[in-house]
């Protein structure tokens, strides 16, 4: 099971106010273990929305918003993509992450077998393909 872990954004990342080194430190010697353990699949911090958009649709053409958003505690400073058994075990190597504070989400990733027959074999073949891909284009 794939699981996206969430980190939430707070006023100090909105502001642009970078780790500590023993920070960062701290955080890789945390990824440095999830990587031996095969549970990484992917994980980068995230730049505050100042420098983001949004893009809202509905009633007519797409509609851009330029960052800067309000509400730190909606927005997300970072992620990670795990591969685990459960969520349990997101939980538990959650539980090991090197925050002091904060809150972090966990969200499962949908897999081709959750949708059952709504995913043709045809549209199936093509993600597949996309994801081949995707692989491909960055050597992974």
């Amino acid at each position: 099971m794939r699981f996206m872990i969430l980190v939430k954004a707070n006023a100090e990342s909105e502001n642009g106010k970078l780790p500590s080194a023993q920070d960062l430190a701290e955080m890789t010697k945390f990824n440095e273990e999830l990587a031996k353990a095969g549970v990484m699949l992917a994980g980068e911090g995230l730049h505050s929305s100042a420098k983001g958009a949004r893009v809202r649709f509905g009633e007519g053409k797409p509609k851009v918003i330029d960052g800067p958003f309000t509400e730190a505690k909606e927005l997300i400073a970072g992620f990670w993509i795990w591969n685990v058994k459960s969520k349990e075990e997101a939980i538990e190597w959650l539980k090991r992450a090197p925050f002091k504070e904060g809150e972090v989400e966990i969200r499962q990733v949908f897999e081709s077998e959750d949708f059952g027959s709504n995913l043709t074999p045809e549209t199936k073949a093509r993600e597949e393909r996309i994801r081949a891909e995707v692989s491909k284009r960055h050597g992974r």
